[in-house]
């Protein structure tokens, strides 16, 4: 693939989340997503006992790995999550059922994500980030469960615990402990001043 993108940024993503996050930052960057195959990293690392956040962070570089093959000269950013609770690793959900029965065994009780986020030049990766919020959900009844996901539709199943904070999803929680933008998918901040420290945004 020729390497002709106008951006010097790159979302080695397809997250909407995440690019919404850029975009509405006014981050100018072009989306490729990596397609790679994130369940078989995710099982052979839980076959060697990984942790959740080595992990996410194996993961967010596979992704980046992949697309900077195609663009040495630009900055690839590469995220990605992982859920656990009491020991549990939660995916995102395949369809409506599966993410009923993520809320269930997720209500009343305070699950971890992971979120980690590395940007490469080349075959280098110049910066990368991680950290873990703690989310507690409230031990909501089976009805409102029902309306969250009647109202919320399909889009739920694009976000591991199916979940969107930054809508309806709000409703789920009764505390959080974390940064907002990493919950959402990207650590904004930090990487938006690493960003400027290199001459991408204005500073």
């Amino acid at each position: 693939m020729a390497d002709t993108n106008t951006s010097k940024i790159v979302l080695a993503s397809a997250s909407i989340s995440r690019a919404s996050l850029l975009k509405n930052a006014g981050v100018h960057f072009e989306a490729i997503p990596s397609h790679c195959d994130e369940d078989a990293i995710k099982n052979k690392m839980k076959c060697s006992c990984a942790t959740t956040d080595q992990v996410a962070e194996r993961l967010a570089m596979a992704k980046a790995e992949m697309v900077a093959i195609d663009y040495p000269n630009h900055f690839v950013i590469g995220a990605d999550q992982m859920l656990a609770c009491g020991g549990v690793w939660y995916d995102k959900p395949a369809d409506i059922d599966a993410a009923r029965g993520h809320l269930k065994s997720l209500r009343g009780k305070t699950h971890h994500l992971v979120s980690a986020t590395v940007i490469l030049l080349g075959e280098k990766c110049v910066w990368h980030y991680a950290d873990t919020s703690n989310l507690t959900m409230r031990d909501f009844s089976d009805d409102f469960i029902e309306i969250y996901l009647n109202q919320a539709g399909e889009k739920v199943c694009s976000s591991v615990g199916a979940y969107q904070l930054e809508g309806l999803g709000a409703q789920l929680f009764s505390a959080i402990e974390g940064d907002y933008f990493s919950i959402l998918g990207l650590p904004l901040l930090p990487m938006m001043a690493y960003l400027r420290a290199n001459e991408l945004l204005i500073d």
